[in-house]
């Protein structure tokens, strides 16, 4: 983990943390959250039934497993036929869904995903973007954290947080007390001392071992800046971190601890800690739990289901749509600007392995919530033909916050064959 930490925190010399966001002008968001389900995304299960080209959701009724979402519908918009064939999906497209490259199990990136470039480019925060990882309890508690969907270059992936209790003591153990601030003291002495023993140690190893041993060093070093710049705005962190409870210590079930993940990555965007929140329910695997809502069946006997219409996709794509409004709730509460921090935040929920567990990923559906000041079109339906892949996608989302990409990830020989056009999706922008 200490080996990618440099990719994903922010700069020493950041000042104001609770104002990250009001350094951006005009319309385009000034903060991206990605949710990633795995096991694919059928468009039976979100497109209104009757609707078979572009249209207005206004007199539309959403699909049971969304339906949490009907109160939203002003700020949705749902998009069928954008697909990912180029990035090769089987059980998973891996670091390829939100790369737009070919993906494969075991497969280090090739290239950085959209996450990390919009962190480079959105405002400024200590801790550009975040990942958190929602899995069955075993394997969380087993691999507290997991790389398989983000990176910030090829051959450097992020790595997630599946562990509540590591991550609340990364964030706010500097501020706690108890058991907690004892664990956050005693885990900073030893990163300091890894640091310096390091450092010290690594100038006697061979040149060609040197370079890659520097990476661990400033790992570290990146993660013990990180922790003296959330120690510098203690105060203002006090007023947004999460309760614990015993869903953290004693979790009933696996969903305890997705909700307090949950809870951990609104807090990190409510107070400013990062611009950019990377949600992979499944962890960009074949695997996941949701026993917490009465779902027995878990791992991979869940992508050999059909979705629409069955009970067990509909329980797990209502929970999702109810922590996609909770975001929404929780956003909308803060106000930003003129209006609210959700004025000012473009969600992106689609899956990690386009519309099935076994897939050509011949269509890849997303849904997109809020419009960022009148930058994205919502409240509405658009059925494109299947020409333009994910890519195009990534490279509006960049032109919104002033990135001008025509091509996001693909060389003009691979979009020969994959993309039809160039450029931003003309439907999605206003």
């Amino acid at each position: 983990m200490a080996a990618t930490a440099g990719a994903a925190f922010g700069s020493p010399l950041f000042p104001n943390i609770g104002q990250a966001a009001s350094r951006v002008s005009g319309g385009g968001p000034k903060r991206v959250i990605f949710f990633m389900q795995n096991q694919g995304f059928d468009p039976k299960t979100c497109i209104p039934a009757g609707m078979t080209s572009s249209g207005s959701l206004a007199k539309a009724k959403l699909p049971e497993p969304i339906e949490a979402l009907e109160p939203f519908k002003e700020r949705l918009h749902i998009i069928n036929g954008l697909h990912g064939l180029h990035t090769s999906p089987s059980h998973s497209a891996f670091f390829g869904a939100l790369g737009g490259y070919r993906g494969s199990d075991g497969v280090p990136p090739s290239g950085p995903t959209i996450d990390y470039d919009l962190s480079k480019v959105l405002p400024e925060t200590l801790l550009p973007h975040l990942c958190i990882g929602m899995d069955s309890m075993d394997n969380m508690k087993a691999k507290p954290t997991v790389a398989n969907l983000s990176a910030s270059g090829a051959g450097q992936p992020i790595f997630m947080h599946s562990n509540p209790n590591h991550l609340y003591q990364m964030l706010y153990g500097g501020i706690s007390q108890g058991d907690i601030r004892k664990q956050h003291e005693a885990r900073s002495s030893m990163f300091d001392r890894i640091e310096q023993l390091a450092a010290a140690h690594g100038k006697a190893l061979p040149m060609a071992d040197q370079a890659r041993y520097g990476q661990y060093v400033q790992g570290f070093h990146d993660i013990n800046g990180l922790r003296g710049r959330l120690s510098g705005v203690s105060d203002h962190l006090r007023k947004f971190a999460p309760k614990v409870d015993d869903r953290y210590t004693k979790p009933e079930f696996e969903t305890d601890w997705h909700d307090v993940l949950l809870d951990l990555g609104v807090s990190a965007l409510k107070s400013g800690i990062t611009s950019v929140l990377t949600i992979g329910s499944g962890r960009g695997e074949i695997f996941g739990s949701w026993k917490g809502i009465g779902v027995e069946e878990q791992g991979h006997n869940l992508g050999h289901m059909k979705q629409p219409d069955n009970p067990i996709w509909i329980k797990i794509r209502q929970y999702n749509s109810r922590m996609l409004v909770k975001l929404m709730e929780e956003l909308e509460s803060v106000p930003e600007g003129s209006g609210t921090m959700m004025d000012n935040t473009l969600i992106v929920y689609t899956s990690n392995n386009a519309d099935a567990q076994h897939t050509s990923g011949a269509t890849w559906p997303v849904m997109l919530l809020g419009n960022c000041n009148g930058i994205f079109k919502t409240g509405c339906f658009t059925q494109l033909d299947g020409k333009r892949p994910i890519n195009a996608l990534y490279a509006t989302i960049l032109k919104s916050v002033g990135v001008n990409c025509d091509r996001y990830n693909m060389s003009e020989k691979m979009a020969a064959k994959f993309d039809s056009g160039i450029g931003p999706l003309r439907e999605v922008l206003v």
